[in-house]
């Protein structure tokens, strides 16, 4: 993600600062090129101040009661502009189109909301039938989608290293479960708790793919972005959570630096701190607990880290260890102390280093 501290004053990218540096070391000119105008546009995003208060968002743009458990989205196109949002080019009330970018944007959103309202009774973003804005074909060669607080802005990559990133449903998960966070935990975008941030959002947002494929833990990927790399790239994805560190390697954009135990935990200042970096840790134990539970990680695991984004004894500032035992005590209260959920659970955060009781 670019950086931030909530919903209400940050954008939060999909891809990470690191490896649009890789690019600018290495890539040739005009990539390279593409990578300094990302890498500019984000910063000119980040230092504006977003102000968009959820609750004032549905007040101003919902007149009207929709039921709940449906979604309510709007498709914008800024034409490779950077002028938000853009002409609308779909709603609920219109039909798909012939651009591939925009439809993809449309079922994702509805992916995402379908996974929140259908398995944790949750009503859009803000569990109040906050609608769903995206914007597509944002600027020229924009190699990044984010999320700014209202709404979700996606570019369409550089056609050399990234294709469009409308294309995985994972992402738009991600992004828009960094508005949920905001809305619950508050999380600090720094350190522990930052990487906490961006690993609860890879967590729904494979999530998010897996509830739209059926697939079981054992089924799924556990990849982060598939489809988002061109053929060029050596890697199959931006993160791996069952296997951290091995998702791409590559002579331009670099070798995946997550760390999947405490062993490797990467203290720096650079990327808030290492978020996007050390959220390869609490990744990597979901991907196991959710493994060993089996099934559908949505249903115990999935159902396991909701209940603790949710748990009032979360704080924004929470370490590892701190999200670990209030992992272990909403598995204890949702399935027993003596629970396979609940050893599963302990076990994952023992086995990436994280001490839990």
């Amino acid at each position: 993600m670019c950086q931030g501290r909530s919903h209400r004053n940050s954008i939060y990218c999909i891809l990470p600062p690191y490896i649009l540096d890789s690019i600018v070391r290495n890539a040739a000119p005009r990539e390279r090129t593409y990578a300094l105008q990302t890498s500019g546009t984000d910063t000119t995003f980040r230092t504006m101040r977003v102000n968009h208060d959820l609750l004032s968002a549905v007040e101003r743009r919902l007149p009207t009661a929709v039921p709940a458990g449906q979604p309510q989205r709007t498709i914008y196109d800024t034409h490779n502009t950077t002028r938000l949002p853009g002409d609308v080019v779909r709603t609920e009330e219109t039909g798909s189109t012939s651009d591939p970018a925009v439809d993809e944007a449309y079922d994702g959103l509805g992916d995402t909301y379908n996974l929140y309202w259908h398995v944790y009774q949750r009503n859009s973003i803000d569990d109040q039938g906050l609608p769903l804005d995206a914007t597509v074909h944002f600027d020229q060669n924009y190699d990044n989608a984010f999320w700014n607080g209202e709404r979700m802005v996606f570019g369409d990559g550089d056609g050399v290293y990234f294709n469009r990133f409308t294309i995985p449903v994972d992402v738009i998960g991600h992004e828009l479960t960094h508005g949920v966070i905001g809305d619950e935990a508050k999380l600090v975008y720094l350190n522990q708790p930052g990487a906490l941030n961006e690993s609860i959002a890879d967590v729904f947002g494979s999530l998010v793919k897996q509830f739209a494929a059926q697939q079981t833990a054992e089924q799924a990927d556990w990849l982060i972005g598939v489809g988002l790399f061109t053929e060029r790239v050596q890697g199959v994805a931006l993160r791996s959570m069952k296997d951290p560190g091995t998702a791409y390697d590559d002579p331009v954009l670099g070798k995946d630096p997550q760390p999947g135990t405490m062993q490797d935990y990467n203290q720096m200042l650079a990327d808030n701190g290492g978020v996007h970096i050390n959220s390869g840790i609490p990744n990597h134990a979901f991907a196991l607990a959710a493994i060993q539970i089996g099934g559908y990680a949505w249903e115990k695991a999935g159902r396991i880290w909701y209940e603790t984004l949710l748990d009032p004894r979360l704080r924004p500032t929470a370490s590892f260890q701190a999200f670990a035992h209030l992992t272990v005590a909403n598995a204890d209260q949702l399935y027993g102390q003596s629970s396979l959920e609940r050893k599963a659970v302990r076990d994952a955060w023992r086995e990436v280093g994280v001490s839990v009781s």
